[in-house]
């Protein structure tokens, strides 16, 4: 059939193949409603904020340290596409239904779109054969996965899909269209998240690179910087408005584009000179540059430590380290962080391999794709979760390589060496197979997890707590993992949740647990809670308890409540505890 050999056919089927492996694979979360992570959950309660008339430009959590709130860091691109859906389904299957709904589609709308950026991106210099291809290759990446699988509607998927979708204007010669349309895109994920700032970074000394090695594309960085500068701002009055200006470092700031305007004014200005010394042309890009990045470092001198560098020191130790997404990619276990690295280590030798033999235009652009992808490869090693832009930017190098892998393995003779030309060719393309077969193989020294605590066998977090709903809206203090399951399924608001811009409610919430029992009650009168909420299995409960033996947590889990706790019974496992905290005239 004809239309099956058109390349976006293809893409279409992978697509379809792909996210019917996800939807098997997750229809017992999408059932039991238990979502990936607790950002997915607090992202939800964010957009039912917004459609029950919260403004759109006022970011707060309310039920997060009450009364005041706390003001979170996340975009509003992000929750449009499920505004949009949720308000438009509710009519007419109710909001349960809807909810549901854009908790499928929106993750698998994400994944579609990065396939389509790939596929389009590939078919610069790849044939029909080995776009697709590199669309399989992407459905491989298990770290890229995780983040458009049903229920997972934060916004690394999005991310994801605006630096491939920069890639796509990678393209070599004298348009502008293409710097154009990258700037665009990365300032699209940089609304998003800061995290995309090292690409963004890469972008820039591609097309600096372009003028310096030709000086008749010397438009590339004055459009890619112009676009991405004038687009941020657009995009930071739309999105967020002119109501917190406040020096923040984990979201775009005015300081922060104040750095990108000066770099896109410095870039037109020496396109305007056209400087035929390079010396002067690098002194005239980089002077810009450096008073932007003097101008941002000078007002936010914070930021030099990065987005969590000044949490406070009780959060960093008992939240933040052992949040394995966030860390170096060799502290999680080997079994998650080993396949992406050798994956993006084979992408990086496929595409240094294309760089020296081939010719002319592509030769340069595989030159360009390798200084980005190497980029996305060290920013992976250094955040965990970052390993997600190596599964999507890999892709491409990726689907030359297993075509030209199939085409050796079609050559073999023998059923031994094809079997062995086969084997070589799992190990590079998909090396988490090899390491489940070793696991599987050399039983494990330890049953625990990689952070030392015992794995959760009673408490799960996507258990139902709707039961708080027969209790008057209160302030409950629940372990940070808990919290946003606390917010969307009840009327009650929580002390903090583990989301670092409420660190000094964060910090209470971890020291109530810590504390010893007075000291502790004085935490909980000072936040007005009314109840303690818990399951003594959670592995946060774990680690507070065995950090703080005579602490509060320690305690619960010992059944050794303080006075000025009333237990409150419970329809569920014995693990799962809830105390009201009684006045003092009632003890």
């Amino acid at each position: 059939m004809p239309w099956l050999r058109a390349p976006m056919t293809r893409v279409f089927l992978v697509w379809l193949a792909v996210a019917a492996i996800l939807l098997a694979r997750s229809w017992s979360n999408i059932a039991e409603r238990h979502f990936p992570d607790p950002d997915d959950i607090l992202r939800l309660v964010q957009v039912r904020d917004l459609l029950a008339g919260q403004g759109w430009f006022d970011l707060h959590q309310y039920r997060i340290d009450p009364p005041a709130g706390t003001l979170m860091h996340w975009s509003r691109l992000v929750d449009l596409p499920l505004v949009l859906i949720i308000g438009a389904l509710t009519p007419l299957v109710g909001s349960a239904l809807a909810e549901q709904a854009a908790l499928i589609v929106v993750p698998l709308l994400t994944l579609g779109a990065i396939l389509f950026a790939i596929a389009r991106t590939g078919s610069r210099y790849l044939d029909a054969r080995e776009v697709t291809l590199a669309c399989l290759c992407a459905g491989t990446s298990m770290l890229l996965l995780t983040q458009v699988q049903p229920m997972r509607i934060d916004h690394h998927g999005w991310q994801i899909f605006t630096v491939m979708l920069a890639l796509t204007g990678l393209v070599p010669g004298r348009s502008l269209r293409g710097p154009a349309l990258s700037g665009l895109a990365l300032a699209t994920g940089l609304s998003i998240s800061l995290e995309v700032l090292p690409v963004a970074a890469a972008f820039g000394g591609v097309f600096a690179l372009r003028w310096l090695s030709n000086p008749r594309e010397r438009g590339a960085l004055p459009a890619f910087l112009g676009v991405l500068a004038l687009s941020t701002a657009a995009l930071f009055v739309t999105t967020r408005g002119l109501g917190d200006l406040a020096l923040h470092c984990d979201a775009i700031t005015p300081p922060l584009m104040g750095l990108f305007g000066l770099a896109a004014a410095g870039a037109a200005l020496a396109a305007w000179f056209n400087p035929q010394s390079r010396p002067l042309l690098i002194v005239m890009l980089g002077v810009p540059v450096l008073a932007g990045a003097g101008l941002y470092l000078g007002t936010s001198p914070q930021c030099l430590a990065g987005p969590f560098g000044n949490l406070d020191p009780m959060v960093r130790e008992y939240w933040y380290l052992y949040v394995r997404e966030g860390q170096p990619a060799w502290q999680a276990d080997a079994l998650v962080w080993v396949p992406p690295v050798v994956q993006g280590l084979v992408a990086l030798a496929a595409i240094m391999w294309l760089a020296l033999n081939r010719r002319g235009m592509e030769r340069r652009w595989w030159i360009e794709y390798l200084l980005v992808a190497a980029v996305a490869f060290v920013s992976g090693l250094l955040v965990l979760r970052s390993m997600a832009f190596v599964g999507a930017v890999s892709a491409v190098p990726l689907g030359w390589l297993t075509a030209r892998l199939l085409d050796t393995l079609n050559k073999v003779d023998g059923p031994l060496r094809k079997a062995g030309v086969a084997m070589v060719v799992t190990c590079l393309l998909v090396p988490a197979v090899p390491l489940v077969a070793v696991q599987r193989w050399i039983p494990q020294a330890s049953g625990a997890s990689d952070d030392g605590q015992e794995p959760d066998d009673a408490c799960n977090l996507s258990e139902p707590v709707g039961f708080l709903n027969s209790l008057p809206p209160s302030t409950i203090l629940a372990p940070l993992d808990l919290g946003p399951a606390v917010l969307e399924q009840t009327h009650h608001s929580v002390i903090a949740t583990a989301h670092h811009r409420a660190v000094h409610a964060m910090r209470d919430d971890i020291a109530a647990f810590m504390a010893d029992p007075e000291e502790a009650h004085r935490i909980v009168q000072a936040h007005r809670v009314k109840y303690v909420f818990l399951c003594t299995d959670m592995p946060e409960i774990g680690l507070r308890a065995r950090t703080a033996p005579n602490g509060l947590a320690a305690k619960l889990v010992k059944g050794q409540a303080p006075d000025w706790l009333e237990r409150v019974p419970l329809e569920t496992s014995s693990e799962w505890q809830l105390w009201r905290v009684r006045t003092r005239e009632a003890y």
